[in-house]
């Protein structure tokens, strides 16, 4: 059943202002005091950004707070995921929506080692998926990762998202070729 465009909401104009609420975690958005020495240091660690193309980049506050801007007023978000018990900040989530399209494109960097492996990233990620192709009346909800990223592939495929394209050795890792693989989600699915 196709959802009529004009019932669509812009993810970042209505994102609620107590945010979203996962079983594990809490969404809410990113704002100027989340520019932390915590999170300079989750974007400047190369174990947390080795499937990222921010390995490339040096980031400061400035950096940080440029980026930040750059989502104001538009249909875009930049979140942070939070522990739902003690709401202590462990990663960030994007959105970038494409209105006339009903889709959005969603990426998640989860900073925290110390909670890698234990369910926080799946969690986030089926929670804002839901809001956007449910709350928001999304159409379509993609995520890209490299082939060598487990853990991405773990939860686009445990939150029922599908192979959509493989850009067959699109990256460099390690000196290799790597695979970047699309999945998608409809909402109709």
């Amino acid at each position: 059943m196709a959802v009529n465009p004009k019932r669509r909401k812009s993810p970042g104009k209505s994102f609620p202002v107590r945010g979203l609420r996962g079983e594990k975690t809490l969404l809410l958005r990113f704002g100027p005091k989340d520019i932390s020495r915590r999170y300079l240091m989750w974007l400047n660690n190369p174990e947390v950004v080795r499937f990222s193309n921010q390995r490339f980049r040096k980031h400061d506050v400035a950096s940080s707070r440029r980026y930040l801007k750059s989502f104001a007023g538009t249909d875009n978000l930049l979140l942070s995921i939070r522990e739902r018990r003690g709401k202590r900040a462990i990663g960030t989530m994007t959105v970038h929506a494409a209105m006339p399209h009903g889709t959005a494109d969603v990426g998640i960097l989860i900073g925290e080692i110390s909670v890698w492996g234990k369910g926080f990233g799946l969690d986030a990620w089926k929670t804002l998926i839901s809001w956007l192709l449910v709350g928001c009346s999304m159409r379509k909800v993609t995520g890209g990762t490299l082939a060598s990223n487990i853990g991405m592939k773990y939860i686009f495929e445990r939150s029922g998202m599908h192979l959509e394209a493989t850009r067959q050795e699109q990256e460099i890792v390690h000196e290799q070729p790597t695979d970047l693989l699309y999945y998608a989600r409809f909402r109709d699915a």
